[in-house]
């Protein structure tokens, strides 16, 4: 039995152990991602989260322990510079390891795809970014939908009514505001009218008196030569001189 005695030993020895978990982490690093056995894919997932870990972390310390294990200066400068920033929110869980269904030709060993989270190669996570399934909604009992049905309902209906009213008060003070408009223009139009009748009224009489006269003018009188006749006979005899009283002496001392 193998108590506390954690990890897996690959059927190799520590030294080889871990020599290949430093490649192996290495590997990773550059890529994005590698192919191992399943055992191997398992086993390094430790150590690879540990370098993240400290690249979150960024002191010069962290670099140190870091170097200590990745012998690749690409593989630092890629886990500083990059995986520190993308994973900063993360807390755990930096790889995904794929079974991939197919066996090694030699031994029949499981293999098995490492990959970093949000890598190039990663495509499943936008597939699941773009297939999340929703959370099925809890069955309600008909009691509660019957009454929310008539809750809705009854607000519908009131908020129809409000605004049925609304748009009568609306037109109500709409009319109201137009009659207010049209009743000066009313009067005005009436005074108007008064004004235009009293000049055609005027216009007609001026028309009226010229043909009066005409008229008068052109008709012979019957009156007139009866006043003309007796006229020249008055004149004649208002004619004739009445003595005055010289003539009337100078007569009388003649005679």
């Amino acid at each position: 039995m193998r108590h506390l005695k954690a990890g897996r030993r690959l059927g190799v020895t520590t030294s080889h152990r871990r020599a290949m978990m430093r490649n192996l982490v290495t590997s990773i690093l550059e890529k994005g991602e590698i192919k191992c056995t399943l055992a191997r894919a398992k086993e390094v997932r430790k150590p690879l989260e540990k370098m993240i870990t400290l690249a979150k972390r960024g002191d010069l310390h962290a670099r140190r322990q870091a170097l200590s294990f990745v012998k690749s200066k690409e593989a630092m400068s890629q886990l500083f510079d990059e995986l520190g920033e993308r994973f900063s929110d993360r807390q755990g869980g930096y790889c995904r390891v794929i079974k991939l269904g197919q066996t090694r030709l030699g031994d029949n060993a499981e293999m098995a795809i490492v990959q970093l989270i949000g890598s190039e190669n990663d495509q499943l996570s936008s597939l699941k970014s773009k297939s999340a399934k929703k959370k099925p909604a809890r069955k309600s009992s008909k009691v509660l939908e019957k009454v929310s049905e008539e809750v809705r309902s009854a607000e519908e209906s009131s908020d129809k009514v409000a605004k049925e009213e609304t748009v009568e008060e609306q037109v109500d003070d709409s009319d109201k505001a137009e009659a207010s408009e049209q009743t000066p223009s009313a009067e005005s139009e009436t005074a108007e009218e008064e004004v235009s009748k009293a000049d055609n009224s005027e216009q007609k009489e001026e028309v009226e008196t010229p043909d009066v006269e005409k008229a008068d003018a052109s008709a012979p009188d019957t009156t007139q030569p009866t006043a003309s006749t007796s006229e020249p006979e008055q004149t004649e005899a208002s004619a004739e001189p009445e003595p005055d009283d010289a003539e009337k002496k100078e007569t009388k001392d003649q005679q």
